[in-house]
């Protein structure tokens, strides 16, 4: 998989520097052979976190151009590059933000780094383009704790962002949520909720006020109204999010099982309502715990969760955990007497059991 490389022996002009710190390089990836590493260790990083994915397409972007006579060709050239440079930048930042809904900052950073690196190559130093992998780049380091270094980052990001009066409001409402989330790890509360605030205002006017990705932004104030100690916004809060997540895996698992239209959930959607979901569940059962014997309120809303993460497994194709998640919503619904969402849970379960090898084959998630 690797090669040695001398430094001395490299033409003058021609430094090979080490694709995750650019120190010289003493290691070059044998598959592409244009990717080099100062050790071991950072290729073997580089590899886990982005390189699998995209080192057999780096050769064409980062191999000099061929000598061509006529101006057709050579634009057509530039057009295949520029295609593979943008495909490039899509594939790491999905790969980054995977990693970072996993909690995997460390794993998260070369991605997010080589992200930045092909969108400078891509579009200048200085392009709005950049701002993606400036906020990956920044949530990896608040992961870390790394505070300075992201706050530099968000530095870079909202400077960009500022002097760029026709910025889409998808672009300012990651960059509203990564700021919030700053000052939410540094207790800087208030600050933190008025970025959130400003994260649900653009996110709802780019994707809707029910939108998953708007809903991000209220389980986010959640956390900080949780430190505050004002449960009730939390629990109201924590509600939306659930109904959001409901109500959008109900209408694609409704296309899929009336209408045979096969509905996924990218990776990044599906490490998100995993993450969001789980920690919803958790909390709600902290929360059945302590409240009065046989509340049909709690069996109601940890039903409305169960339910939830069955049909995000079904979508994701793991039929085992749709069928754990489902059954455990069964029994819990059936605790409220007569609820109008025992039908769906019954009618997931036994749609998911007449599947073909249903209980023999669950596919694997790809990372």
């Amino acid at each position: 998989m690797s090669a040695a490389v001398n430094p001395l022996s490299n033409p003058k002009g021609g430094k090979k520097l080490c694709e995750l710190c650019h120190k010289p390089a003493y290691l070059q990836c044998t598959k592409c052979r244009v990717t080099y590493y100062c050790d071991t260790a950072h290729q073997e990083a580089d590899w886990l976190s982005i390189h699998n994915r995209v080192c057999q397409m780096l050769r064409p972007v980062r191999t000099p151009a061929p000598f061509h006579t006529l101006q057709a060709d050579r634009d057509h050239h530039r057009a295949e590059i520029r295609k593979a440079q943008e495909k490039l930048i899509s594939m790491s930042e999905e790969e980054a933000r995977r990693w970072l809904f996993e909690g995997r900052c460390q794993e998260a950073l070369p991605a997010a780094r080589f992200c930045l690196r092909i969108a400078m190559e891509t579009h200048g130093p200085n392009a709005v383009q950049l701002v993606p992998a400036y906020l990956l780049l920044a949530e990896a380091n608040v992961g870390l704790g790394s505070l300075s270094l992201a706050e530099e980052y968000l530095s870079q990001a909202e400077w960009t962002v500022l002097k760029t009066p026709d910025c889409s409001g998808a672009l300012r409402q990651q960059l509203h949520r990564n700021m919030g989330s700053l000052h939410n790890t540094t207790g800087n509360l208030d600050a933190a909720l008025q970025h959130y605030a400003n994260h649900v205002y653009y996110a709802s006017e780019e994707y809707g006020l029910d939108s998953i990705i708007t809903c991000g932004g209220y389980f986010l104030m959640a956390s900080v109204f949780q430190k505050q100690n004002k449960i009730d916004i939390v629990k109201s809060l924590h509600k939306k999010v659930a109904d959001s997540w409901h109500g959008h895996l109900s209408k694609l698992m409704e296309k899929r099982m009336k209408f045979s239209v096969h509905q996924t959930l990218s990776e990044v959607q599906r490490c998100e309502g995993d993450r969001t979901l789980t920690d919803l569940l958790e909390e709600q059962e902290k929360m059945n715990t302590s409240s009065a014997p046989n509340s049909t309120h709690c069996d109601f809303n940890s039903a409305h969760l169960l339910h939830c993460l069955a049909m995000l497994w079904s979508l994701a194709g793991s039929w085992t955990k749709a069928l754990q998640f489902g059954r455990r919503a069964l029994v819990e619904v059936q605790r409220v007497k007569d609820h109008e969402l025992t039908a769906p849970i019954q009618q997931l379960l036994t749609w998911i059991e007449t599947l073909p090898n249903t209980l023999t084959h669950t596919p694997a998630i790809t990372h």
